[in-house]
């Protein structure tokens, strides 16, 4: 893109759509409409009562489909983190966007998802009173759900496998022990009809005892990583009522918080992280390195998308030592349902090199991943 088109698509992006017949975008025509759909969703109040009168002469453009949750989505992924906090300010002190904050017959009518959450979490600081508990609500509604779909998965990678060596007394066809069943009855084969006579059917019990594990889940608060934040505080939760896992659980931005006396209550850590600030993933690194006892049956997840403020010299350092000391690192660039990260490809690559697993995960996937390494 030329430096003439870039003024261009600035000033049409500061006319807003009205002057779309005046002056067209010169290039990314998709990006830059839908830039110009969140500002106009903002903006377009400053008209005040001629707003309808404008959409009017527009005929067929109509209002934006925006809502207050998709509308906050939207501007994080499209504009920088300074204009982002600039916008939510004007749309809460300027333009009086404030149905999320003070209107608790407008939040009872919500319906509680996963955008719902993003949107909480990320405007909570500034909820307070009756409000304030219906968002509570709302966020226990969401992380009891997504617990509910992930415990499936859990029990059957973590519960799931079979201990052939002890025999159950729960004749179920899912614990059907047919090698053993074979092999005890072979004695009582019948030679003149030619089959097998069954007189002792064996089905193998179920796993129950587990040498201890410690995971220990180490998340980026950032405002960038807010699925993977919410996603990591429900897996830490399910892990921590594990009898094979003792979960700890730590959060950081350029500060590190212990949450793990809450780990089993994703609410309680969903309510306590602050999301955006800075990023100092070597501090992190460093107290989670200060918690780990026996090294060979200790995992350090760290969900971060690498971006380090402290130091990358220093990032490198403090995972090395947990490398080298026998704990395993496994570093996730995202940890959500569709698991596409942006991350530090650099810095991936230089702890991939050093021996941590480095990757992006879905929760089930982790899951399966951790049942692996412990059992």
């Amino acid at each position: 893109m030329t430096e003439e088109q870039e003024i261009l698509n600035r000033w049409r992006l500061v006319l807003g759509r009205y002057a779309s017949e005046q002056l067209s975008f010169s290039s990314e025509e998709a990006r830059l409409m839908e830039m110009e759909e969140a500002l106009d969703y903002l903006y377009a109040r400053e008209y005040g009562e001629d707003q309808d009168i404008r959409q009017e002469r527009k005929g067929g453009d109509g209002s934006s489909k925006l809502t207050v949750p998709k509308w906050l989505q939207q501007v994080k992924k499209l504009f920088p983190k300074q204009t982002v906090e600039i916008m939510e300010r004007h749309a809460l002190d300027k333009y009086g966007m404030t149905e999320l904050l003070t209107d608790p017959d407008v939040m009872r009518k919500l319906e509680p998802n996963r955008e719902l959450l993003k949107t909480i979490l990320t405007l909570k600081h500034m909820m307070k009173g009756e409000v304030l508990a219906l968002a509570r609500e709302i966020v226990r509604k969401v992380a009891d759900e997504l617990i509910k779909k992930l415990e499936q998965e859990v029990r059957q990678s973590f519960f799931g496998k079979l201990n052939r060596s002890i025999s159950s007394p729960i004749r179920s066809m899912r614990n059907l022990d047919i090698k053993k069943t074979i092999r005890r009855n072979l004695k009582n084969y019948d030679t003149d009809r030619d089959e097998l006579v069954l007189k002792q059917v064996y089905f193998s019990a179920r796993m129950k005892r587990y040498n201890s594990w410690r995971v220990i889940v180490c998340v980026d608060e950032s405002g960038s990583m807010l699925d993977s934040v919410i996603h990591s505080a429900v897996m830490a939760g399910i892990f921590a009522k594990l009898p094979m896992l003792d979960t700890k659980l730590v959060i950081f931005d350029t500060n590190v918080v212990d949450l793990s006396g809450y780990a089993e209550d994703p609410v309680e850590i969903l309510m306590s992280v602050q999301l955006g600030g800075g990023t100092n993933i070597n501090g992190a690194l460093s107290y989670c390195e200060s918690l780990i006892d026996f090294p060979y049956r200790t995992m350090v997840v760290l969900v971060s998308d690498l971006y380090e403020g402290g130091g990358y010299d220093n990032m490198y350092r403090v995972s090395k030592g947990i490398i080298e000391s026998g704990a395993k690192l496994v570093v996730l660039t995202a940890l959500d349902m569709e698991a596409n990260p942006d991350y530090d490809r650099n810095a991936a690559k230089k702890l991939a090199s050093m021996g941590a697993f480095v990757g992006a995960m879905t929760p089930e996937e982790l899951v399966g991943f951790v049942s692996q390494v412990v059992i």
